[in-house]
């Protein structure tokens, strides 16, 4: 086993326990049959290259230790998509209430989104994982957005790629107003929440009542 692979399973630990206990709440909310704030979520741990990348920017040395592990929040990296922006305070709430994790820092990039147009919160947390070396604790980076932020940043994600973060103006302002349109957007779905929620219960019991071996939400999220 590579020094890189001893050095990020942790890491991959923690996005696996954490995905899990993510989850968890969400189907917990079904359980108690209230709307989840959370619709789904992903996670995943820092390629190499991108790691590369980031210790080029902050001018530290790319090899495996400690320093880099405390310098990088977001080795390790789950991502909570809600459907609607009041549910993003909300989620928040929880996480900062639970006893498994600790937040060291949040960043509120929905109130005060980038001048890219970029929105989305970010909060960093301690996470303790059980090796058989004994406890480490290993920080992780909480994405916290809506569908339509989340659409907006992966295509601007993949445009930074092919123009190596230096945009063409016109490719720029359309990005900063198709930010603003995914904003409207998200407002006008918060508008008429109860509508649609209203609307998605009726769906879920529909087909569940036209469909007796569908597999209950809670069967699908554990497997």
């Amino acid at each position: 086993m590579g020094q890189w692979e001893i050095f990020l399973s942790p890491y991959k630990q923690a996005v696996d326990e954490l995905k899990v206990k993510l989850k968890g709440m969400r189907s917990q909310f079904g359980i108690v049959n209230a709307n989840s704030p959370i619709e789904f979520v992903t996670g995943r741990v820092k390629p190499l290259a991108s790691i590369y990348d980031k210790s080029l920017e902050k001018g530290l040395s790319f090899e495996p230790s400690k320093q880099l592990g405390d310098e990088l929040g977001d080795i390790a990296g789950l991502r909570i998509m809600c459907q609607f922006v009041d549910d993003i305070s909300t989620v928040t709430e929880l996480i900062r209430q639970r006893k498994d994790m600790r937040v060291v820092e949040e960043r509120d990039y929905i109130t005060h989104n980038k001048p890219s147009g970029y929105r989305s919160y970010h909060m960093i947390v301690e996470y303790p994982v059980e090796t058989i070396q004994g406890k480490k604790v290993v920080l992780a980076e909480i994405q916290i957005r809506t569908l339509a932020m989340n659409f907006w940043a992966s295509i601007e994600h993949s445009l930074n790629y092919k123009y190596k973060g230096m945009f063409p103006e016109e490719i720029k302002n359309r990005l900063q107003s198709a930010a603003e349109a995914a904003f409207r957007l998200d407002e006008e779905m918060s508008s008429i929440r109860s509508e649609i929620q209203e609307a998605q219960a009726y769906f879920s019991e529909y087909k569940e009542a036209s469909n007796p071996n569908l597999l209950s939400e809670k069967e699908r999220d554990s497997k």
